[in-house]
């Protein structure tokens, strides 16, 4: 049985979520454009899964729009207002830290003439809003900043660096709340954001379906075209089931986060304990304002995806990071951000508890995971000695 420890990657799928989705995979199969019964029936339930999301977030059923996910939330958000506003500015600001979902939506607008400033960090990854402030100038239209980093859980001074981007009128604020989700309560009457991005198997709700919050009178080029589709924002037949399915995830999860937040914090410090113990490790992040769940490291003198292969193979699957770039040769760019030199970084480690890990998952983490990096650093220094000893050897010899 694998202990499953990449929550933040993605999570398993309720089965109160599953049974709520079914009837619109089988019975109520209608597309919801079409005016016949069928299509009646799924347009109700999709209204529904909106009007019910749009009560817990604290938003207007008309500022839901339904997408395939947060990567979409995000593209639709940053191309959207960046092309609506054009004709005012081309400066967005965002910071070094985003998710691949932001920072590389934003290397496409460079290639159309945007200009794109993005705000370095601390150690711990967070943004100094004061800094964020300053890069804001008068040609500026969007802001783009990540609520909670998804390879290191920091969770961002929201409510500073809203008040900063108050300060410039007409500056419109993109919030990627993917990561944040299922432990940080959101209200989007008081969070002060015009653009927010959601995806629903961040919290055990399915996959392809997510969120963007526009507020109303935020104005917004659609990027999928076709249909009429989300108010024209959005083009494409809905995913009803997924909607039901994402309304449904929220819901349970919005009325558990509380003592799921507590429960995984306590576990996560017991888990952080065990391995922080081992020479040469070092928490990522910020100690105190992060995810609970979300354990993040560097294990000097060793390779993450060597160490994530290795776990996998003790039964124990996690990652070195975000799931879009395992494997990747490249280190983290949030790490690097951090000031973490290439060495150090390529070491990174991520564990991330979810509502369903037990304590008993933890207790059997809390012995294996140290085991592994103290044999995949010995088996790295051998590794090394031996280089040594190949060289010296055709040095000598060549000599």
């Amino acid at each position: 049985m694998t202990i499953y420890l990449d929550h933040a990657s993605t999570t398993p799928v309720r089965p109160e979520v599953l049974d709520a989705m079914l009837p619109l995979l089988t019975g109520t199969f209608g597309n919801p454009g079409s005016v016949h019964g069928p299509g009646r029936a799924a347009r109700a339930a999709l209204d529904d899964a909106r009007d019910r999301l749009a009560s817990r977030l604290g938003a207007e059923s008309r500022e839901i729009v339904f997408t395939s996910g947060g990567t979409e939330a995000d593209n639709l958000a940053i191309k959207g207002a960046a092309w609506a506003g054009k004709a005012r500015g081309h400066r967005i600001v965002s910071t070094k830290v985003e998710h691949h979902a932001v920072g590389h939506t934003l290397r496409y607008l460079e290639k159309f003439g945007f200009e794109v400033v993005e705000v370095g960090v601390d150690r711990y990854g967070r943004v100094d809003p004061d800094e964020l402030d300053a890069a804001i100038s008068d040609r500026t239209t969007l802001v783009s900043v990540m609520l909670a980093n998804n390879e290191v859980g920091t969770v961002q001074p929201m409510a500073q660096i809203v008040e900063r981007v108050r300060r410039h009128r007409g500056v419109l604020l993109h919030v990627d709340a993917v990561q944040a989700a299922p432990y940080v309560p959101l209200d989007f009457a008081s969070f002060g954001a015009d653009l927010v991005s959601l995806g629903a198997h961040k919290f055990e709700g399915p996959k392809g379906i997510g969120i963007l919050f526009v507020r109303h009178g935020t104005h917004l080029l659609a990027q999928a075209h076709g249909g009429s589709q989300e108010r024209h924002r959005r083009a494409g037949t809905e995913n009803v089931a997924g909607a039901v399915g994402m309304a449904a995830a929220y819901e349970l999860t919005r009325d558990e986060m509380p003592e799921t937040a507590r429960r995984l914090r306590r576990l996560r410090e017991r888990l952080q304990k065990a391995i922080l113990a081992v020479d040469g490790t070092e928490l990522t992040g910020h100690p105190r304002e992060r995810l609970p769940g979300l354990l993040s490291i560097v294990a000097r003198e060793t390779d993450g995806n060597a160490l994530v292969l290795a776990l996998d193979l003790e039964g124990i699957a996690a990652s070195v990071g975000a799931t879009c770039t395992s494997g990747s040769a490249e280190v983290s760019h949030v790490l690097a951000a951090m000031g973490y030199p290439e060495e150090e970084a390529r070491g990174a480690l991520r564990l991330s508890l979810g509502r369903t890990t037990t304590e008993a998952e933890v207790d059997e983490a809390a012995e294996i995971v140290p085991r592994v990096i103290n044999r995949q650093r010995g088996a790295a220094a051998a590794l090394a000695a031996t280089r040594d000893g190949i060289g010296a050897g055709i040095g000598a010899a060549v000599g």
